[in-house]
């Protein structure tokens, strides 16, 4: 079950309020991870037991796969024979039979990087991710790379959501394509699913991001989020973010610790842009002390993240999360 809101209504109860304020981020702490984290354990395997009254929810997710659509050559230095969407395909696949309450998302920059973006404009990396079983995708600088119109012209191949709750396309060719938000039911649970965008600025050429406007990252997850828990009941919220990771930021450098730092309600953030190989997920604070959980899994497909949250009685009781080396996945 998805449910989206119009884009017009929800800009405009959202602008109103001002500029949020900004502060440093909170101290991120480690995330525990599970003992069926072992190396004995199946990669389909669930993270976390529940008991009668509890509902399992598993988060699949990737960033910045920029068109790797076969695993990466054998003779390549950093990461030889790993990924490729056959083999992401197949672990998906399997991960769903062990539990139906799973997710698939991505944090944006599927173009670029690969001859598949540059012959087929899209066509391929869309296709293949709906293939896969993607539910929903938010928008990086990349997928720009060939403009508005191109962008929306690759859409058409895409059978997913796509969300974005501060890029507004009011008047653009993206207009009816990109939801601010979506929500999912799975296992009786409500998912609300937003994504947020980097500002285009020295990333994106003015021409490729024409009539589109960027509105700040805070203030609009504020918006989102307060609607998501309020109007749409959701028990679970999930950022898909193309910021950046920036445990220690420079001046004026918002990414996904400092939107958690300054948005109450936010459970897991699936991250993108900064290509940050992160071996396990994080924990940052949020205002009222609630945790959120953020996790970036590199980039070109290389690994997939799985991050597992326990509800009951519509709360988030337990998370666990965990990095998936895809070159460990049979296709057999």
């Amino acid at each position: 079950m998805t449910k989206g809101i119009d884009r017009r209504r929800f800009l405009k109860a959202s602008i109103v309020g001002g500029a949020a304020v900004a502060f440093p981020p909170s101290a991120l702490e480690l995330f525990s991870t599970s003992p069926a984290l072992s190396a004995m354990a199946s990669l389909a395997e669930p993270l976390l037991k529940v008991a009668p009254g509890e509902t399992l929810i598993t988060i699949l997710h990737t960033n910045d796969t920029h068109s790797q659509i076969d695993p990466l050559p054998d003779n390549d230095k950093q990461y030889p024979g790993k990924g490729g969407v056959a083999r992401r395909a197949t672990l998906v696949k399997r991960i769903r039979k062990e539990n139906p309450n799973t997710l698939l998302v991505d944090g944006g920059d599927v173009f670029q990087g690969t001859p598949y973006y540059n012959f087929y404009k899209g066509e391929v990396e869309y296709k293949s991710m709906s293939m896969i079983g993607y539910d929903v995708v938010t928008l990086g600088n990349h997928d720009f790379d060939n403009g508005v119109d191109a962008l929306a012209a690759a859409m058409k191949f895409a059978n997913f959501d796509f969300v974005s709750s501060n890029y507004d396309f009011r008047g653009t060719p993206l207009e009816s394509m990109v939801k601010p938000y979506v929500v999912r039911v799975l296992g009786g649970v409500r998912v609300g699913l937003f994504g947020l965008g980097i500002s285009p600025n020295n990333l994106i050429t003015p021409d490729n991001f024409k009539g589109v406007k960027h509105l700040d990252p805070v203030h609009m997850a504020r918006g989102v989020v307060k609607l998501l828990r309020g109007q749409e009941r959701c028990q679970l919220v999930v950022g898909m973010t193309h910021l950046g990771y920036y445990p220690n930021p420079k001046e004026g450098e918002i990414g996904d610790s400092q939107v958690a730092a300054q948005v109450d309600g936010i459970d897991f953030i699936a991250g993108g842009h900064t290509h940050t190989f992160m071996t396990k997920p994080v924990v940052a604070k949020q205002p009222s002390g609630g945790n959120t959980v953020i996790f970036q899994v590199g980039k070109s497909g290389i690994y997939l993240g799985r991050v597992d949250l326990k509800l009951r009685d519509g709360k988030v009781t337990e998370s666990a999360g965990r990095l998936i080396d895809l070159r460990d996945v049979s296709l057999t």
